[in-house]
């Protein structure tokens, strides 16, 4: 999980939407050839979740698919940004959390 990351939930959502679905592995090569900025974020919190998966579930990384990736709104700086003839108007700089959720295809695969 990912909490105030400095970026709008429209720009994070656009890297989440590429990795849901994926097997950890391609999601993890996903967002390392991807030229976004925000990749790099998602790939530590990635690398996070699958770690977690392994060692604290016992989990192996072949299985594991990424099921959710959520992308939420946090707070807002507000800021003012001057403009002509003295009149100021108000900027908002957007912070996001996101939430990726691993699943376990292969305990799935197994009790089908």
């Amino acid at each position: 999980m990912l909490r105030t990351v400095r970026i709008s939930p429209q720009k994070l959502n656009l890297v989440a939407q590429s990795i849901r679905g994926l097997s950890a592995e391609k999601a993890r090569n996903e967002l390392l050839f991807s030229r976004k900025r925000i990749s790099k974020d998602v790939l530590k919190c990635l690398q996070s979740a699958i770690d977690n998966a392994e060692n604290n579930h016992g989990l192996d990384l072949d299985g594991l698919v990424v099921s959710q990736a959520h992308v939420g709104k946090n707070f807002s700086m507000k800021r003012m940004h001057a403009r002509a003839r003295g009149r100021g108007v108000r900027i908002e700089k957007m912070f996001s959390q996101l939430t990726i959720v691993l699943r376990d295809m292969t305990k799935q695969a197994e009790a089908a």
